[in-house]
């Protein structure tokens, strides 16, 4: 792999797209084990640089001279500053909102341009995919220059609040006597609250890509809640973010998600050891013990224990421990560089470890037991838990953002099967983006191996828990697949929003048709095999096959245990699917089998 050229795989491309789609698959996957996606170097010192100057260093600066505190480089003299944390929070949330954190640049199928968000949301008729039918107000599925509006006056809101001096607190005063910069004006911080909330109304998009499942209850406890109330609020945010996190990957899907994340990470550069999360390369490319190691036990383990130790530990050595431990796993997860490139959320959240558990630890008047009301205790842990709950026991409700699902494997996917020549019909769809194998050629690949690359990204896909099943779905429905143009839905969907990070509710048959409107497939075209999450306390997981111009045409389940337990190629062919319901039927699906998808924050 050089600095400016990608590692492209050891093919001849004229000879390996005459294959048959397995077999690329097989060669892929393989591909994949030792060298990932195969971006050049130059792409991860784009990523790295934008992390530490743009976001890292650009934030701090901002907060430090609108809070009137030393330079940046007097760390010890703000990095335990309430107002910096609440500044750092709306430097995060304001980047998001643009566009140019998470989910941003190459590796988010984002290449020309690598900006995807606010050149799509505030442009008028892009997509817009409201989460809930049934609010007045939200009807269409087009960007208004009413959306537009209400966007640029969140991002402004975000920058008046951002830039504002502190404001005196008698509570923060009253805690810490010696403090002189302030908070956040809570006044300020309405505006921002309620337009995020109006927007996600209007597009989830926005919500989702703003991340407003874990920064909106940040904001309003940053406005409503008393200083020492306010950090204890934030610890339990943090607490069901990191435990939420880890008791998803508890499952079968998560030790799927390590391989590769490992094999794509370019701080791991020795073969053998990206081969050694492998049962037996290339000819068993299932988890190895070392990678259901690296899930259960530093993942899940540490993603649960570690942090109930923070919240608990009144211990200054036990907590520094632990703190240590959780720097350590968010800066981890920055080193493999995650598809959906979620580098600034960790950044925050390596820091958010430091200045909550050991800037304001327990010890101090800062525990759970130092709330001012055992009542206010009980409602944030309930209003904290709900979306969680809820979106695990119905998937189909709940986005897997605020259902605090992330990076666990078990997520709504989907892959999209073209005829061939129809994937140029995306170019009717008003948009900012060409579709990505344009944009590989834009940026210089040749056509055949823009096409390897994008065939790449089916591959990663291939080797999670539900692509087995995507894949047999599409074998099964599909008797001229191997003639077919299938892409990853993520990365369709980046080209189509200009956002998605990693949830499948996204380019669900929502979005589909509304893609439908413009691009005019005809039937047999565009065929989406789609997949919901598994809902706890179930086997399976529902799929739907979506025909762009005659919506759903069938619906079944299969087996996660079969679907785990497969080669990424499928070389016993497909694993056993149970259709339910198919449009061929005599009986029209049951009415919560047609609404399966849709509801709170889907």
């Amino acid at each position: 792999m050089g600095f400016t050229k990608p590692d492209l795989p050891q093919v001849d491309p004229d000879t390996f797209l005459r294959k048959p789609l397995m077999e690329r698959m097989r060669i892929l996957a393989a591909n994949w084990v030792e060298h990932g996606f195969g971006s050049p170097r130059m792409v991860h010192t784009i990523y790295i640089l934008k992390l530490i100057v743009l976001y890292a260093l650009g934030g701090i600066v901002v907060a430090t001279v609108t809070s009137d505190l030393p330079a940046f480089w007097h760390v010890s003299q703000w990095w335990d500053q309430p107002i910096v944390y609440q500044k750092f929070v709306l430097w995060t949330v304001l980047l998001e909102t643009i566009g140019i954190a998470g989910s941003w640049g190459p590796l988010a199928g984002k290449v020309k341009p690598m900006t995807g968000g606010i050149l799509f949301w505030a442009r008028p008729g892009t997509i817009r995919l409201r989460p809930w039918k049934w609010v007045p107000g939200t009807a269409g599925d087009r960007r208004t220059w009413f959306d537009i509006a209400l966007y640029v006056a969140l991002l402004v809101s975000l920058a008046i609040a951002l830039l504002a001096p502190g404001a005196h607190s008698d509570s923060l005063s009253a805690a810490v006597p010696e403090n002189t910069s302030g908070l956040v004006r809570p006044a300020l911080l309405i505006a921002p609250i309620v337009l995020l909330i109006i927007n996600g109304l209007r597009d989830k998009t926005i919500f989702l890509g703003a991340r407003g499942e874990q920064y909106l209850p940040a904001l309003f406890f940053f406005a409503v809640l008393p200083f020492v109330d306010m950090i204890i609020a934030l610890k339990l945010l943090i607490l069901v973010v990191w435990v939420g996190a880890g008791v998803s990957k508890l499952g079968k899907h998560f030790s799927q998600v390590v391989p590769p994340m490992v094999s794509n990470s370019p701080s791991v550069p020795f073969k053998w050891l990206k081969r050694a999360h492998y049962r037996d390369f290339p000819r068993d490319l299932r988890p190895s013990r070392i990678a259901d190691l690296m899930a259960h036990v530093g993942g899940t383990t540490v993603e649960v224990i570690a942090p109930l130790v923070l919240f608990f530990s009144t211990n200054i050595w036990l907590t520094v421990a632990a703190a240590t431990v959780m720097v350590i796993f968010h800066l981890f997860i920055v080193s493999t560089f995650p598809l959906a490139v979620p580098l600034e959320w960790n950044v925050l959240f390596a820091y958010a470890t430091v200045f909550l558990f050991l800037g304001f630890p327990n010890w101090d008047g800062y525990g759970l037991t130092d709330i001012s009301s055992p009542w206010l205790a009980v409602a944030l842990i309930a209003g904290l838990l709900f979306f969680p709950i809820l979106g695990n026991f119905r998937p189909d409700k709940v986005s897997f953002l605020p259902s605090m699902r992330q990076y666990a494997g078990n997520w709504a996917s989907a892959v999209w099967a073209f005829a061939p020549g129809a994937e140029s019909k995306l170019n009717r769809v008003t948009r900012t983006a060409k579709n990505q194998i344009d944009q590989f050629v834009e940026f210089g690949y040749e056509p055949q191996w823009a096409e390897i690359t994008m065939q790449q990204t089916i591959a990663w896909r291939t080797m999670h828990s539900q692509g087995r099943g995507l894949f047999s779905v599409l074998l099964k429905n599909l008797p001229d697949i191997d003639s077919r143009t299938v892409r990853e839905a993520e990365f369709v969907c980046n080209s189509l929003i200009g956002f998605n990070f990693g949830d499948g509710h996204l380019h669900d048959e929502d979005m589909i048709r509304a893609v439908q409107q413009e691009a005019g497939f005809e039937p047999g075209e565009l065929v989406v095999v789609w997949v919901e999450s598994q809902a706890w306390g179930s086997k399976v997981q529902h799929y739907k096959v979506i025909d762009a111009a005659l919506g759903v045409i069938e619906r079944g389940t299969w087996k996660v245990a079969e679907a785990v337990e497969e080669q990424p190629w499928l070389p016993n062919g497909p694993i056993p699917l149970e259709v339910i319901w198919s449009l061929a039927s005599s009986t029209p699906p049951a009415r919560e089998e047609q609404e399966h998808g849709h509801g709170a924050l889907a």
